[in-house]
């Protein structure tokens, strides 16, 4: 209900052109920033699937890079894992012409010279850094070198030589999210890699009669196994087989002792992370000694060893013409580590193919979520200036309409 007065033609006037300047300035707004949402009431339910969809994008986006990132890191590791591989192939090489009777002892010092070149170049590989300035192989401890050369005087050679390469990285697994809370693992640990058999611990110690005494956590190759209050060494024995990782656990039947043996080429990494269990079985050292050279050795036998361990086993064997040794044990620690070199290089490439598809399936994703966005969100701009124009002439048409409203001048007032 309206008021009629001398005042109500000037006041609806008035209200109406500030309500198409409103309208306007709204349309302009739209126009300025592509979107047509620029407040949660100019809609309400399509801001909310806005807000969903733009941070779903920005997520989209950072599993892209993280996927992208993950598959040049590997692109980089599978050329120097492939790298070592050829290497091995030439020290295979020479293990057989070493190997075959015909040539004298001076002959192998010098094949010696050049497998201990190839050593080398095979733990400078080994201690790679990538493009951002981590360590390739040392598991998730990349701030440091992932093996450790020990230098020592070797029979046959007038020089120090490597006598001994330690690793100092971790078995630390990377978990790299690539999709709503789905993870890529990548191991980077270097004693999986450049291993070269598998291990086998055999405890001498016998175990019939013993108890845990209190309730411990042991971990095997990063997995936390739960002893308990009186569990004997079968128990033990039965729960690190049903823990998944690639060890057998079983009773030494001469010894009465505990043995574990890897499924593949790899170092056994054990500690104990609560309690002594393992300490108390005469597995490992102390809690001074860190993995995985805290076996200890005056209570376990250790079998198995790394490339490098095989390349210094033949570099030795040449030096002291033992051609004998160099035909049986060593050409055949070679052939392990070239399986297990090659193993790895086939899970790399596999690594990298699934990081790629997960990298296209984040740009379709990306391209999916953009449509959605585009559509809750953005205008049709060939409407809005059409809209905006006939608001224009709206507007124009009401001064038109109030000039013509109040055209009395003053010269009309004094008359």
């Amino acid at each position: 209900m309206h008021r009629i007065s001398s005042q109500f033609n000037n006041t609806d006037t008035q209200y109406q052109l500030r309500k198409q300047e409103v309208n306007q300035a709204i349309k302009n707004r739209q126009i300025g920033t592509q979107s047509r949402i620029g407040s949660l009431r100019d809609d309400p339910i399509a801001a909310g699937h806005l807000v969903r969809y733009q941070s779903y994008l920005g997520r989209v986006n950072q599993f892209e890079k993280n996927a992208q990132t993950l598959a040049d890191q590997m692109n980089v590791r599978e050329g120097y894992i492939n790298q070592n591989l050829q290497i091995m192939h030439r020290v295979r090489e020479l293990a057989i012409t070493g190997a075959n009777g015909t040539y004298t002892g001076d002959d192998l010092k010098n094949m010696a010279v050049e497998v201990n070149e190839l050593l080398k170049e095979m733990i400078q590989n080994a201690n790679a850094v990538g493009p951002d300035g981590n360590t390739l192989f040392a598991g998730t401890r990349t701030k440091g070198a992932a093996f450790d050369v020990v230098m020592g005087n070797i029979p046959g050679s007038d020089e120090a030589l490597i006598e001994k390469v330690n690793y100092k990285g971790n078995n630390g697994i990377n978990k790299i999210e690539v999709d709503e809370n789905a993870y890529l693992q990548i191991d980077n640990s270097g004693t999986k890699t450049f291993w070269a058999e598998p291990q086998h611990l055999i405890g001498q110690r016998d175990l019939t009669s013993w108890q845990a005494l209190e309730d411990s956590v042991i971990n095997i190759d990063g997995a936390d196994i739960t002893i308990k209050s009186g569990d004997n060494v079968y128990a033990v024995a039965a729960k690190i087989n049903n823990s998944g990782i690639a060890v057998k656990a079983s009773i030494d039947p001469v010894s009465q002792g505990l043995s574990l043996s890897t499924t593949d080429s790899h170092q056994v990494w054990m500690e104990d992370k609560t309690g002594s269990a393992l300490a108390d079985m005469g597995m490992i050292e102390d809690s001074s000694q860190f993995p995985p050279y805290n076996v200890n050795t005056s209570a376990v036998k250790v079998s198995g060893g790394s490339l490098f361990d095989a390349v210094i086993a033949l570099r030795d064997s040449m030096l002291k013409g033992d051609q004998e040794s160099i035909g049986s044990r060593v050409i055949g620690t070679l052939d392990y580590g070239i399986n297990n070199l090659t193993t790895r290089l086939a899970k790399s490439g596999s690594d990298y193919e699934r990081a790629m598809h997960n990298v296209e399936r984040s740009k379709t994703n990306n391209v999916n979520v953009t449509q959605l966005v585009s559509r809750e969100g953005d205008i049709d701009l060939t409407e809005a200036i059409t809209d905006l124009k006939m608001m224009e002439y709206v507007n124009q048409a009401t001064m038109s309409n109030a000039g013509k409203m109040y055209s009395s001048t003053l010269l009309n007032y004094m008359r």
